[in-house]
């Protein structure tokens, strides 16, 4: 380890955990160095935008640099990527078809998929559309968009009937939409294809934006109410984790 990178680092982790900023006797007290090599050190991350001092109370702060390297790390975040280590440890313990899904122009699009080890035929497949009300995915991702924008792709595409466990009135909708929301994940128990129920949870974005949902489906033998309940937790903490990874906190 490089002794003054590393003390840079701590004092810039120090910076950052006032927003009023800290002075360079405060700072020296907490890293035990004297004012001397703190001073040094502000010195040298000023120069570079790390860190900039507030004219007035004499503190410092970060700079705006970190907003810089952010918003180019969020530009070359690429979702599959970044999710795929998730899915797949999720396809592991599951054993069942895991879905990853984006919104588009009030439908979802499947933008990854993995098998799992045990049979299912579903009409999924990468690239394809699906409607929303209908598909654990579509009905998580209504749950978090703006209700004016819920109530246009409702007007748009209506609430056709897929099967015969469709929600098909509006407001019985809204209201599972709102139950979804509340509880962080949404089922749909055979309503777009008969015989196979799915699960999904959101994920968002690091403006705290629904970006996409991840999903298990399965045939409704296997994913009953007993193991969707066990599993609730799991899919909700899989999707916690791309989050993050996506700059959600």
């Amino acid at each position: 380890m490089v002794k003054s990178v590393d003390r840079a680092l701590q004092l810039i982790q120090l910076v950052s955990q006032n927003k009023e900023g800290r002075g360079v006797t405060e700072l020296a007290s907490h890293l035990e160095l004297n004012k001397s090599s703190i001073f040094k050190l502000l010195s040298t991350l000023v120069s570079h935008g790390y860190i900039e001092q507030d004219q007035v109370t004499k503190k410092y702060r970060l700079g705006y640099k970190y907003l810089e390297l952010s918003s180019i790390l969020l530009e070359s975040i690429d979702l599959r990527a970044e999710a795929k280590p998730y899915l797949e440890e999720l396809e592991t313990l599951t054993n069942e078809v895991i879905h990853l899904v984006v919104y588009d122009q009030g439908e979802v699009i499947y933008i990854e998929k993995l098998e799992g080890s045990e049979t299912l035929r579903t009409h999924s497949k990468v690239g394809r559309r699906a409607p929303m009300h209908c598909t654990s995915v579509g009905k998580v991702i209504l749950s978090h968009l703006p209700e004016y924008e819920v109530l246009a792709i409702i007007d748009k595409y209506g609430l056709p009937r897929h099967t015969e466990n469709t929600i098909t009135d509006k407001e019985q909708f809204l209201l599972e939409l709102h139950k979804i929301k509340q509880q962080g994940y949404g089922v749909e128990r055979e309503e777009n294809e008969t015989g196979i129920t799915c699960m999904a949870t959101p994920i968002f974005d690091n403006r705290g934006k629904i970006a996409a949902a991840v999903s298990i489906s399965g045939p409704s033998t296997r994913l009953t109410n007993e193991r969707i309940e066990s599993l609730s937790s799991v899919i909700i903490g899989v999707g916690s984790k791309i989050s993050r990874r996506l700059g959600y906190f």
